[in-house]
């Protein structure tokens, strides 16, 4: 009788059954990302390896293994195999052209009303 009770509260459904169509929520995986593509030489990145985290200017590579320096030691060298590297983690640095010609212009801007003053 019990069962029958706990049945007209789920309205003939079953409180065991999984949901329906959870795989379709989830995110997909991400594509592989091939490490040696992204750290191309000359780059300044900033790398993930084993937790670590280095900024440095890629050299070259070596097989499998990326020779580089870090951005402020250019006599020092580290190696780094490619499956120590972090591929999700790599941060290039780039230069930023607009937002430095909006900086100059407000400096020169800025410049231009401090020497108005003064003349006044």
């Amino acid at each position: 009788m019990a069962a029958s009770k706990d049945a007209s509260k789920n309205n003939g459904k079953q409180g065991n059954m999984p949901p329906q169509n959870m795989t379709s929520l989830q995110p997909a995986p991400p594509a592989p990302v091939n490490v040696q593509e992204k750290l191309a030489a000359g780059k300044n990145v900033k790398i993930d390896v084993d937790g670590k985290k280095y900024k440095v200017i890629v050299d070259k590579w070596e097989r499998d293994s990326l020779v580089a320096h870090p951005v402020h030691n250019a006599k020092k060298t580290l190696k780094f195999h490619k499956n120590q590297i972090n591929a999700e983690k790599i941060a290039e640095k780039r230069f930023s052209q607009p937002i430095a010609d909006i900086i100059t212009v407000v400096a020169y801007a800025g410049i231009g009303v401090a020497i108005y003053s003064l003349l006044q």
